[in-house]
């Protein structure tokens, strides 16, 4: 347990050391954002997961968007794990952590000597949380496996795409962010564990079975009414009507994802709010205005006549919205959720890379400037 941090934040007493990659990135930022001491572990030279989009389309690995959403709250460290110096230096970093979240291919931090068990051996209560295209055991735990892998061999890919072609693969890696998410729930667990306890786990997370997570609602619409879900393009099919409701709506420069719900509050707040924005655009006729959305717009009431001419109304809408242009300042996303006492906050923008080896290496561990030297020399960090 990391206890130099205040306790004004839900973590602040514990440390996550955070080796995933990709979109499972997000699993150490939740941490982070709820006060955590999150060190995100990179290579020497930055992790490949500095990619496009770059801010203002200016190639630099110190300016990717994609890095800067999923590093919110941590601070940066460069190490190579597969440098017997690298390794030592990770233990020695180990006993300080309560958490750490690896995305790796199955197999690799045993094969370097910092497998769970090897974790152990050193801090006994440690918990590991795993991140794998098919999980730790069974038949393709050896496997490789993309995102697009996981969507199809979970099912969700199934329900993608137009309904006379083959399915259409979601392109924004969904299955890592669920893993990541999935992977922090299941380190809370169990560190929730070992405070009664005192023992530390191995939590073990698939992407293939977090794909499947999207999925119950189609799932369960087979086991109550024998109704197989197939593809409807960018439309929700409503399986009590037949309804085929559209999503997905052509703008100036692209698409918008606008879901239009009735029934009972907040779904159909945000249609209401939807429709007056509309009205003081100038783009509400009175017929729009006067529709009943909770009892005209639910899943047992809404016709085909009905969802065609709201369709049509916000078809139009959408291709006159206009996008202000990146200003010099990032905007970012809102929390997922608010807590009254420990409000989750973005402590600290994404690290550059190795910007906190001096503080974590020398200050902390007390490694001499020299030896920093050495390590940077050798390439180890």
């Amino acid at each position: 347990m990391h206890t130099d941090h205040e306790n004004s934040s839900a973590l602040a007493p514990y440390r996550v050391l955070d080796l995933t990659e990709g979109g499972c990135m997000i699993g150490a930022k939740l941490f982070g954002d709820l006060g955590a001491d999150v060190i995100k572990i990179e290579p020497p030279g930055g992790s490949p997961s500095r990619i496009a989009p770059f801010y203002k389309d200016i190639p630099d690995p110190e300016k990717s968007l994609f890095w800067f959403a999923y590093n919110t709250s941590k601070r940066g460290i460069t190490l190579d794990l597969e440098k017997p110096a690298g390794q030592e230096l990770f233990k020695k970093l180990l006993p300080t952590a309560d958490i750490i979240i690896e995305s790796f291919e199955v197999g690799y931090l045993g094969r370097l000597g910092l497998g769970y068990a090897d974790l152990c051996r050193v801090k006994p209560d440690i918990i590991l949380a795993s991140i794998s295209a098919f999980g730790q055991t069974g038949p393709k735990a050896d496997f490789k496996g993309s995102d697009l892998a996981a969507w199809a061999s979970g099912g969700f890919l199934y329900t993608c795409g137009d309904a006379d072609r083959a399915p259409n693969w979601i392109s924004f890696p969904q299955t890592s962010l669920i893993a990541g998410i999935e992977a922090a729930t299941g380190a809370m667990c169990a560190l929730w564990y070992r405070l009664a306890s005192g023992e530390g786990q191995h939590v073990d997370v698939s992407k293939q079975e977090c794909a499947m997570a999207p999925l119950w609602n189609f799932l369960q619409l087979w086991d109550v009414n024998k109704d197989n879900i197939t593809r409807h393009g960018g439309r929700i099919y409503i399986g009590r009507t037949g309804v085929c409701q559209t999503v997905c709506y052509p703008c100036k420069d692209g698409y918008a994802l606008v879901l239009v719900q009735g029934g009972n509050e907040p779904l159909v707040g945000s249609t209401k709010r939807l429709v007056q924005w509309m009205d003081e655009e100038g783009m509400a006729e009175d017929w729009l205005k006067a529709v009943d959305f909770v009892a005209d717009y639910n899943a047992a009431a809404l016709t085909a006549e009905l969802a065609d001419r709201v369709e049509t109304a916000i078809a139009k809408f959408t291709a006159s919205v206009e996008h202000p242009e990146l200003g010099e300042t990032l905007t970012y996303c809102g929390p997922q959720f608010k807590l009254t006492e420990t409000p989750l906050t973005y402590s600290r923008p994404a690290p550059l890379i190795g910007q906190h080896n001096g503080e974590i290496y020398g200050e902390e561990l007390g490694l001499s400037a020299g030896e920093l030297k050495s390590l940077k020399r050798d390439g180890v960090i």
